[in-house]
């Protein structure tokens, strides 16, 4: 009979790969050192397969198709960020799980070749880290509405269950994602820390259902909705009492790292927390909204420039040019040249960016906004020669 052997939750912000020089590298440090400690979790629980449940950051998914639910299920997992890039093997258990969630209900997306982003890179560096442990990738939307709700994401981890028990493999499940962060947008410099200490003794004391019960617009409001892989992992472990390994709060996100099995803890390290959190309720999405179809062009050249360096240099010699390439009107061909301007610090100004005012996906604009500027002091090196 299988059976889950260990369950984890981490965090895989980008900055644990580029360590830029905003962030406390000591905060980092923690972070990856708490990952690495669940990684000797894998090597005493003796996992056959990882099931890793992550999310994508506008990187292998956008406008063209966005599952809610998918599973690579080729020859290997892979995953590429920052310069890195890793190709894991894929376990049969993911075609195995295809066929029977499917049966369970639920219309698997299926993938042989997407190459995931940071979400599961981190994973693989830090957790699983050169470990024999083949993979299942498994993919949630969690950043272009409609979302599943938590309650869904619940009811497929329960469906993983039942198939891993109904198997005879060992398995890990490691979800990547959270805590509180809004990237792209005004608020990325105020993360909800004290929702994240209210979520996180919750969770030490096993009582997932605070957190299910929230609606996506409410984990929008506190910049959680990447924790909809977490949902998937506590439909699949019940309700587990939790270890908490490490909690930093940068200024921009809240890192948290916590196994659920085996819990190692003498118990919980926060105080009793209240049954319910109380939101503002201000309706509907307030930062990551479904793009509106009027803006398709602007936030697929934000999507492109990302993936070309050719187009990035054009942007560079003609802005104008491009824009009409892409038909962008006369303010979004301006708005998108503000990807140049390197004095608009977008991450701590409280202000929306230009290109998130014209209708671009806040996470994307910051996504494009990072490589175009590396673009930049690429080409600014290049010039010094």
């Amino acid at each position: 009979m299988g059976k889950i052997v260990a369950a984890m939750a981490t965090v895989h912000a980008p900055q644990l790969f580029t360590r830029p020089p905003t962030e406390d590298p000591a905060q980092l440090d923690a972070d990856i050192a708490a990952m690495r400690e669940l990684g000797k979790t894998l090597d005493e629980t003796k996992p056959d397969v990882a099931i890793v449940i992550g999310s994508d950051h506008l990187e292998t998914f956008f406008l063209s198709a966005v599952p809610t639910f998918a599973i690579v299920a080729g020859k290997t997992a892979q995953a590429s960020f920052a310069g890195r890039d890793y190709e894991l093997p894929t376990h049969p258990l993911a075609e195995e799980l295809l066929d029977k969630l499917v049966d369970a209900g639920f219309d698997m997306t299926y993938s042989q070749d997407a190459v995931m982003g940071h979400s599961f890179a981190a994973v693989y560096e830090w957790v699983i880290e050169g470990r024999s442990i083949p993979v299942v990738p498994l993919f949630v939307n969690t950043y272009l509405p409609p979302l599943p709700k938590a309650r869904r994401c619940e009811a497929l981890g329960k469906a993983i269950r039942e198939v891993v028990e109904n198997g005879n493999d060992r398995v890990a499940i490691i979800a990547s994602g959270g805590m509180s962060h809004y990237p792209g947008t005004w608020k990325y410099p105020q993360p909800a820390f004290d929702f994240d200490w209210w979520a996180i003794a919750q969770m030490e004391r096993g009582n997932p259902g605070a957190l299910l019960d929230l609606t996506n617009e409410q984990l929008d409001e506190v910049g959680n909705t990447e924790m909809l892989p977490w949902m998937v992992l506590f439909g699949a472990i019940g309700n587990q009492p939790g270890e908490l390994l490490t909690y930093q709060p940068t200024w921009h996100h809240g890192h948290a790292v916590m196994r659920f099995i085996p819990n190692g803890s003498a118990g919980p390290s926060t105080p009793e927390p209240a049954p319910k959190w109380k939101f503002e309720d201000a309706g509907g999405y307030q930062f990551y909204k479904h793009p509106d179809p009027a803006v398709y062009r602007l936030n697929k050249v934000i999507f492109d420039l990302r993936h070309s360096q050719p187009l990035r240099r054009r942007l560079f010699e003609d802005t104008a040019g491009l824009g009409a390439e892409y038909s962008l009107t006369a303010t979004e061909t301006e708005a998108l040249g503000r990807l140049k301007d390197e004095s608009i610090d977008v991450l701590r100004s409280l202000k929306s960016h230009p290109l998130v005012e014209a209708g671009a996906h806040p996470l994307g604009m910051l996504m494009a906004l990072v490589i175009v500027q590396a673009e930049q002091r690429r080409m600014k090196r290049e010039a010094a020669k």
